[in-house]
């Protein structure tokens, strides 16, 4: 509940960009640096919220967090400028940065008790929450302002927090008990400079994904609804299709890591992302644009989980927040450098960078063989 609260909240915002960049005024690239202030919010609480899981535990760190992310989504709709927008979006950045340590630390835990690769079934969850959150926002684009959708929104994730946040605290992780499997799973172990290095190799193949993801979600339905001429509804209605295809793709992940194993998973995921998004970036209609945005979901539906979730096996909280950190250095890195790139050439060349980062992951994944189990 808590990764679908997590997709849902954070869709229900994206899907609000191109009104709010109407509403402060804001040019391509100002927007741009604006939206940095949610990477850089989340890549700044990222490592301090691995701390905290450690010593309060990630149940009672993602409960907190699923109080304050619903709170802070209120705020970019009551801007009027793009430097009060990049400032409140710092807050809720760091809502979501700390949320996403959190919540992968614990699924980490649950992962490692089952004995089976779940974890892209939890961001299945993530991206199915995306999806509902993108398809509500593409219903109500038309008839309701950001203000009032946003706030709706947090008081829908404060309900959700009060009903689910008890179960999550009245359950320790079972990673602390004495049978806790595999040497691996003690974070408190000092890491060897190899396993350090695994650590950011797959922080890195994070960084490439999420780089796509994030460029989708800031960018996807503005160059819909600039570039392409759609409806505001069907531009909000791209994001949820991705994020459609993307819970398609992570709901059968766990079958296909134990089909393919982790280094075939993330070849192929890389190189059908890549192919999509070129179709996604360069189509000359919304419905080819379309079915690219549904291919590249396919395509990164694994990649981050698989990343994040090696990570968290190595080396505990601190291995998803150091992956997590760099992975979400490409939400960092994306939207200033799309915007810019945007204002020198185009939206659509812009948004092709997501396909070379896309292919760089499917390279790195191939050379990350000799580090994962298959």
């Amino acid at each position: 509940m808590f990764f679908a609260l997590d997709g849902f909240l954070f869709a229900g915002w994206v899907v609000r960009i191109p009104a709010i960049k109407q509403q402060t005024g804001a040019s391509t690239s100002t927007l741009g640096l604006a939206l940095l202030g949610v990477s850089a919010g989340a890549v700044i609480t990222m490592m301090l919220t691995g701390r905290l899981c450690r010593r309060y535990g990630s149940h009672a760190v993602t409960v907190a967090c699923g109080v304050l992310l619903p709170l802070s989504i209120a705020l970019p709709a009551q801007t009027h400028s793009a430097l009060s927008l990049g400032l409140v979006l710092l807050v809720f950045g760091a809502a979501y940065g700390g949320m996403n340590v959190a919540m992968n630390s614990a699924a980490v835990d649950l992962v490692a008790e089952l004995r089976r690769p779940v974890m892209p079934s939890f961001h299945a969850a993530f991206s199915l929450g995306g999806m509902v959150g993108a398809g509500l926002g593409g219903l109500v684009a038309g008839g309701l302002s950001a203000s009032t959708h946003l706030f709706l929104l947090a008081g829908i994730g404060l309900l959700v927090t009060a009903f689910a946040g008890p179960a999550l605290l009245r359950h320790r992780p079972a990673r602390t008990a004495p049978e806790a499997h595999t040497p691996q799973r003690q974070p408190q172990r000092k890491l060897d400079p190899r396993a350090r290095r695994i650590v950011v190799l797959f922080g890195v193949i994070a960084l490439c994904t999420a780089y796509g993801e994030g460029a989708l979600a800031d960018w996807g339905a503005l160059h819909l609804e600039q570039d392409l001429d759609a409806h505001p509804g069907l531009a909000a209605a791209g994001y949820a299709l991705f994020a459609l295809t993307m819970t398609i793709g992570r709901l059968t992940g766990t079958l296909l890591l134990e089909r393919l194993g982790q280094t075939r998973t993330l070849v192929l995921g890389g190189s059908v992302a890549a192919a999509g998004m070129l179709l996604g970036a360069l189509a000359p209609t919304v419905w080819l644009a379309l079915a690219g945005f549904a291919v590249t979901g396919l395509g990164l539906a694994n990649i981050f989980p698989v990343a994040v979730g090696r990570a968290g096996e190595l080396a505990g909280p601190s291995g998803v927040a150091a992956a997590s950190t760099l992975g979400y250095g490409g939400m960092l890195l994306g939207p200033p450098a799309i915007g810019f790139l945007a204002d020198w050439f185009s939206l659509p060349m812009a948004l092709t960078t997501v396909a070379l980062l896309a292919a760089a992951a499917a390279a790195l994944g191939y050379g990350a063989r000799n580090a994962t189990h298959a």
